[in-house]
């Protein structure tokens, strides 16, 4: 197949590369321990069977025989209708989806906040009161509990930690169990180092060192004086945190909440339960809303004027199509009405079809008869070739339900497509049969109880001539003739 831009977009999504302009399909079919299984290759690479439903309509338009139900499909005549129209309005799409997508997405929050402000004014004097205890409480700092319970462990071992800095001071200063104080040894010490510096200069650093010693456990024994000092009993002030240290635990048990969630909390209390503060939100987001619903619709009426006017091209283009097929009378008419916005715009396409003088326009799906179905259907993918030049059509038995003339206006209408673009035609009629460029015959046989299928190209006229004398009624010189 060669490269269009779509298929280029859709090979790039895909992270695939093409071979010169062209990609090459292939299906490998294999049979291991009495199973047949197969795989699909895009240029040499394994693609799986999602990617290939992806691929296919980029390269094969396929119009089937009862394609009834899918004119019923939703949004189907409107897809249509948008790929007749071309690039002008599929350039529109995108910001229409865009422009709905926005809206959405605005008046989804203007819902949950309508949805939460009903909320609060039921819950308001719950959430009051529960605001009221959080602030009671005086919640500040995130780490308050961890804080107090190292106080609390502080002032709960006072007597034990004084009796400890006792001991340190008295080994340190006083010196204990009859051995004299750190202090006093270090000093000695120092002296001793001064006395020796005077006989060998190179042992200042070391004096120097032990000076430096010296004045940092004289520090040491200042700094837990004074902590000694600090660790006077204070029972009112160990009761006190106690109780605090309770409340806070109490508060997080009955909310299932650590103490940072409960000031966030209390936070976002505060700011809904503020005077005018889920009002003024509110109108903030209808505004937005409001702006958003313009930008949709306008996006939408603008996709609805570039709708209808395909839609004028697209009732003459067919009826000139439709005519030569033995539908001289046929009226055609491309309905488009409001309905609710998506993605798509708004707008709700119905294609209407009268193919008798008397009868109203009535939905295609609902009057059409096969045979008139075929011939629409030809007609309109006629119309949609120049859109989409790229796409290989391929009808099959397009033309059931019409037979003579009929089928000779539709072979030339094939015959003149096929001009322009790659056309695959599977039929039964030798009119149309004898159009084409090339032939194909496709046959069925029974082997050993196994169904064959053969396919075969004719490839000299001699083998197109019987093949079309045998669609006709038979090899015989008359069909031949």
């Amino acid at each position: 197949f060669s490269l269009s831009p779509p298929l280029q977009a859709w090979l790039e999504q895909q992270q695939l590369e093409d071979e010169e302009g062209e990609i090459l399909l292939s299906r490998e079919w294999r049979l291991s321990e009495g199973r047949l299984g197969s795989r699909h290759r895009l240029n040499g690479v394994a693609v799986n069977r999602a990617q290939i439903q992806e691929l296919r309509p980029l390269l094969l338009d396929l119009t089937v025989q009862g394609q009834t139900q899918q004119l019923a499909r939703p949004g189907q005549q409107r897809r249509w209708l948008d790929r007749f129209a071309g690039e002008p309005l599929q350039r529109q799409l995108p910001e229409v989806a865009q422009a709905w997508r926005a809206w959405r997405q605005a008046a989804a929050a203007l819902e949950q906040a309508q949805a939460n402000w009903q909320q609060l004014q039921q819950e308001r004097a719950r959430q009051e009161q529960l605001l009221e205890d959080l602030e009671m409480a005086r919640l500040e700092d995130p780490l308050e509990r961890e804080r107090l319970q190292a106080e609390e462990n502080r002032l709960a071992h006072g007597v034990r930690l004084q009796e400890g800095v006792m001991a340190l001071i008295g080994r340190l200063v006083e010196g204990a169990d009859e051995a004299p104080a750190v202090l006093d040894h270090l000093a000695a010490c120092e002296a001793e180092l001064a006395q020796m510096q005077q006989w060998d200069p190179s042992l200042a650093s070391l004096a120097a060192r032990c000076s430096d010693g010296l004045a940092q456990l004289q520090d040491l024994a200042r700094d837990l004086d004074r902590y000694g000092a600090s660790l006077e009993s204070d029972p009112a002030s160990l009761e006190q945190l106690q109780e605090r240290l309770a409340l806070l635990r109490a508060l997080e048990r009955r909310h299932g909440k650590d103490l940072a969630a409960l000031i966030a909390w209390r936070d976002q209390l505060r700011a809904q339960l503020a005077p005018g503060a889920a009002e003024a939100n509110l109108e903030a987001l209808e505004h937005a809303e409001a702006t958003a619903r313009v930008s949709r619709d306008q996006a939408n009426s603008a996709l609805s004027a570039a709708r209808r006017h395909a839609a004028d091209r697209l009732e003459q283009e067919l009826m000139e199509a439709l005519r030569p097929m033995g539908l001289a009378n046929v009226r055609f008419a491309v309905a488009l009405a409001a309905a609710p916005p998506t993605e798509e715009g708004a707008d709700a396409v119905q294609f209407l079809f009268s193919a008798n003088p008397g009868q109203p326009l009535a939905p295609l799906a609902e009057v059409a008869s096969g045979g008139e179905m075929s011939r629409f259907l030809l007609a309109l993918k006629t119309c949609l070739a120049a859109a989409d030049p790229h796409v290989t059509l391929l009808f099959d038995e397009i033309d059931t339900g019409v037979s003579g003339r009929v089928s000779g206006a539709m072979a030339a209408l094939l015959q003149r497509l096929a001009q322009q673009r790659q056309v695959l035609c599977v039929t039964h009629q030798p009119v149309v049969a004898a159009a084409a460029d090339h032939h194909f015959r496709v046959i069925k046989q029974v082997r050993q109880g196994v169904t064959h299928t053969q396919v075969s190209h004719l490839r000299d006229t001699q083998a197109r001539q019987a093949e079309l004398a045998e669609l006709a009624g038979g090899d015989s010189g008359e069909t031949r003739s």
